[in-house]
């Protein structure tokens, strides 16, 4: 405890690391204001969509923090934006004039980060009019008759603004703040639900009887071996040697260090669960009810604790690590790097053949790191199972507690180097925090 003390004290004492805190959390604050302003023409004490708090819409609404539910102007939250940038990063990757963009330096950055924005201005109006169609059928009720036929037009709009409001916010914490701000808010707003889940698990434990307390404590512990695992999995690396040639300049020697090159064994991060989720999703862009009827095809897609979705969820994740991890990791690139800079992996010929080698220890590595991620995807679907509230569910794997443990992670690993940059103790008393350090551009 005393040194958790005087460690606050170090951070607190740093001016420049407490204005970014500060900063940080005053945008955040910002951000849950908004996400509890209900939009105009509806009837706060008549909303009811709940249906939108669980099934295919939970997640939208766990990254929203809730405003999905509670028909907030905050309603669709970051989600276009992080849409638009994993459709940006694709093209990047796929289409070559895109990389000879990208390759321009910051002018190119530029270009790509102002198409990004004018494509999510387009996703959030499209799925604004989904949203105010979902209203429509789901809570008619709620809508005040002289506003509606404005409903649509104004509701579309500030849904809009409120996207881009929100991605502004994004872009001030990354900027003057602590972190990736778009990380942190959807961070804060999955946070943001775990007390009111964890209520309602304990109100349903106790409801049980006498067992009920036990029960919600094997849950947390649970929870948090879960989460130890998870630190593991999103930190773990396969540390290749690497040995650079001596080099004598006058009376002094260069190089001849040898070091390791870090290969992470989950190197797609969260991307392949996203996109699983989006493709069980599909259904979704024709209606956000056609999951209503819970039968057939629809309870495949719909329910997470299905068999059939769990195994398909599984094989996507699968198949979609691996596909991504190929996309964004390019052993040959490296390879000729260490040859430019005089490196060599240990009994390997440079070029080609430590192309090869690398290609191949990443492969192995990834079949496990994909099996794991793939595991952590269908958790929530066994805890709802075994009679686990599916809102207390949700933090038991999938996206929601990957994102949370990798931001936390890069997070505390930023404070840390500020720490020891100014040659203070780091937050662990050995080791030091490793973090996501993710090898993609996504904001998350």
């Amino acid at each position: 405890m005393k040194k958790l003390i005087q460690t606050l004290k170090n951070i607190w004492s740093i001016e420049e690391l407490r204005n970014k805190i500060i900063t940080t959390l005053l945008l955040i604050l910002i951000y849950r204001v908004g996400a509890h302003i209900v939009l105009p023409g509806l009837d706060p004490n008549k909303i009811n969509l709940s249906g939108a708090k669980s099934g295919a819409l939970g997640l939208i609404d766990a990254f929203a923090g809730g405003a999905f539910s509670q028909a907030s102007i905050f309603a669709l939250g970051i989600m276009p934006y992080i849409s638009a940038s994993i459709f940006m990063q694709l093209m990047t990757i796929l289409v070559p004039r895109m990389q000879k963009i990208q390759k321009e330096g910051e002018s190119g950055r530029k270009k790509i980060n102002q198409w990004t924005r004018y494509l999510t201005v387009i996703v959030t109006a499209v799925q604004a009019g989904a949203y105010v169609a979902y209203i429509r059928q789901v809570n008619g009720a709620a809508l005040i008759g002289a506003y509606d036929p404005y409903f649509w037009i104004s509701t579309t709009i500030i849904l809009t603004a409120g996207t881009l409001f929100v991605m502004w916010l994004g872009e001030k914490i990354t900027d003057k703040g602590l972190g990736n701000g778009t990380s942190l808010i959807i961070m804060v707003g999955i946070l943001a639900r775990l007390p009111q889940a964890a209520i309602q698990e304990w109100a349903a434990k106790s409801n049980r009887g006498g067992g009920g307390l036990l029960l919600f404590i094997i849950e947390i512990a649970v929870l948090i071996a879960i989460i130890m695992g998870l630190i593991l999995l999103v930190q773990g690396v396969r540390k290749i040697p690497v040995q650079y040639a001596k080099q004598i300049i006058g009376n002094k020697q260069f190089g001849g260090a040898r070091q390791f090159l870090p290969l992470k064994v989950n190197g797609a991060g969260v991307m392949p669960i996203i996109f699983a989720q989006a493709i069980m999703f599909l259904p979704t862009l024709f209606s956000y009810t056609s999951f209503e009827s819970g039968k057939g095809i629809a309870k495949i897609f719909s329910d997470p604790k299905d068999a059939w979705h769990m195994v398909i969820y599984a094989v996507i994740v699968v198949a979609f690590t691996f596909l991504y991890t190929a996309l964004i990791f390019n052993p040959k690139q490296i390879a000729e790097d260490l040859k430019r800079n005089n490196g060599f992996v240990p009994g390997v010929k440079p070029g080609q053949p430590t192309a090869d080698y690398i290609g191949a220890v990443m492969d192995r590595i990834t079949l496990p790191g994909a099996i794991l991620l793939a595991v952590v995807g269908i958790l929530p679907g066994f805890a709802m199972r075994v009679n686990i509230t599916q809102g207390f569910a949700s933090f038991f794997g999938g996206t929601s507690l990957l994102i949370m443990v990798g931001v936390i992670l890069d997070t505390l690993q930023q404070i840390e180097t500020q720490l020891l940059m100014r040659q203070y103790d780091g937050l662990m008393k050995s080791g030091r925090i490793q973090g996501r350090q993710t090898v993609s551009s996504t904001p998350i």
